[in-house]
């Protein structure tokens, strides 16, 4: 029977409408429910604020500690001179952190109580403790602390190794003081590295981070824990949609050290490492970009005493690959001190394997840069760098060869690594490396290089020596 036109246009309209709430129900039952895991691990999350004292000498005041009995007789006695600078008021900081154990350990972020005087944990029942720092470790930006309290709500833990880039996620914590803020978004990347942070894989988000939300965990979506949420990129000082989460399981590695000794103990082997771009996979003949390039070799370090030498590229460590170069440190960081270590790396074309015992990391050193001024006798080259003879300071820091770079006179040369000062010690051309002993030297090396080869530089800049990816020019 067919029905009247009117009457089919009219079911056809039912029809279109009854699909579109179908699939408008079906959409919001995808949806992920945020409002179920805030309402039940809101009270595992806690708001730390902290305490520093500013303390302003007065003139005429001895250097006397605050508890010391005479303190309080030169403050009253003395008169301040006119002028003179108050004492501020103490500075307060406000961070998040989590229960890790129902005893009353807390995890948060190092920054938040660097230099606290005095450190409060506020519950979301509105009690508050003063904390016990039992220790921090500011190479991976994780703090624990100790309240005297039982029975607390914990965090459960997850497996940061399971998440996958689009996975959601959510944050709870306290941006701006805000106590208790949720907000949510999906993992972009795992695995990032970030600079001067070298032990962290961090998992990047776009979830809100704002200052305060610092120390704070970061939930997958069964409502375990997968990182501390730690930084965000910026170029205002707010969200811009890049946050860094330290893994978990990175956290509680470092934790479970500063509960039992209060301090971190690191491998290290004493290498200075880079990145294998792709020219410089070339340059030394190898097939793939992978591994750590060995820029230099700390003298009587492990690596030394193992038989690692410059210009080797490691590939793995301990059985674990390197496949970026920031993969080495948190493997060797992750290491035993004392404990013995296979080691495979790439050699002028071949895989070598050598054993190392590796050492205890100790305590940042700041490292002296010192400039170098070039000397105006230098001649051209196929790479479009000029160079010139070391003077006598410079060949005291280049040692028995080497030139030094004056100027460069190629756009390739000016959009490389190389920098005018720099002292030139190798070239590297498939997996073969020449140590340059002159300018002329270095000359007649270059010149035999055919157009377009890649090639690698070995650069003393300061301190330090790197390897710099070039191709000589074209013609």
């Amino acid at each position: 029977m067919r029905l009247p036109m009117p009457v089919f246009r009219a079911v056809c309209r039912v029809a279109a409408a009854l699909s579109l709430l179908l699939a408008g129900a079906a959409d919001a039952r995808d949806l992920p429910e945020f409002a179920d895991l805030a309402e039940r691990h809101g009270a595992e999350v806690v708001n730390i604020s902290t305490t520093q004292a500013l303390r302003q000498g007065r003139p005429g005041l001895p250097s006397l500690d605050e508890d010391d009995p005479m303190f309080d007789f030169f403050r009253r006695f003395i008169p301040r001179h006119p002028g003179a600078p108050r004492t501020e008021p103490d500075s307060r900081s406000l961070g998040s952190g989590f229960i890790v154990s129902a005893d009353g350990y807390v995890l948060t972020n190092a920054h938040v109580v660097d230099g606290a005087d005095e450190i409060i944990v506020k519950l979301t029942d509105k009690r508050e403790f003063r904390a016990r720092l039992m220790g921090a470790d500011p190479r991976t930006d994780v703090a624990l602390l100790k309240i005297e309290a039982n029975g607390l709500p914990k965090v459960t833990l997850g497996d940061p190794g399971r998440l996958r880039a689009g996975d959601w996620v959510v944050a709870i914590g306290s941006p701006f003081g805000f106590e208790n803020s949720v907000t949510a978004g999906i993992v972009s990347a795992k695995g990032r590295s970030l600079p001067q942070e070298n032990f962290v894989p961090f998992i990047q988000t776009d979830v809100a981070i704002n200052p305060g939300n610092s120390g704070g965990p970061l939930f997958n979506m069964k409502g375990e824990v997968v990182g501390i949420n730690s930084q965000i990129y910026s170029r205002t000082g707010g969200f811009m949609g890049l946050s860094f989460a330290i893994p978990i399981d990175v956290a509680m590695d470092v934790q479970a050290q500063l509960k039992a000794s209060g301090r971190v103990q690191r491998g290290r082997i004493g290498v200075v490492i880079q990145e294998v771009s792709r020219e410089l996979a070339d340059s030394f003949n190898l097939g793939k970009p992978v591994g750590a390039l060995v820029s230099s070799v700390e003298k009587g370090s492990p690596a030394d005493k193992a038989g690692v030498e410059q210009g080797d590229i490691i590939l793995r460590f301990d059985g674990k690959p390197v496949i970026i170069s920031s993969d080495l440190p948190r493997i060797v960081g992750g290491t035993r001190p004392g404990s013995k270590a296979a080691l495979q790396l790439w050699r002028k074309g071949t895989p070598r394997e050598l054993a190392v015992v590796v050492a205890e990391l100790p305590d940042d050193k700041a490292h002296k840069v010192v400039a170098r001024a070039p000397r105006l006798d230098a001649a051209p080259n196929r790479l479009g760098i000029l160079v010139a003879e070391p003077n006598s300071e410079q060949r005291g820091r280049l040692g028995s060869g080497g030139v030094v770079v004056e100027a460069l006179r190629s756009a390739a040369a000016r959009a490389s690594e190389i920098q005018a000062g720099d002292g030139i010690l190798a070239l590297v051309s498939r997996g073969v490396r020449t140590d340059i002993r002159s300018v002329d030297h270095f000359n007649r090396v270059v010149g035999a290089l055919e157009p377009g080869q890649a090639v690698t530089l070995l650069v003393l800049r300061g301190d330090f020596q790197t390897f710099v990816p070039l191709r000589t020019l074209e013609r």
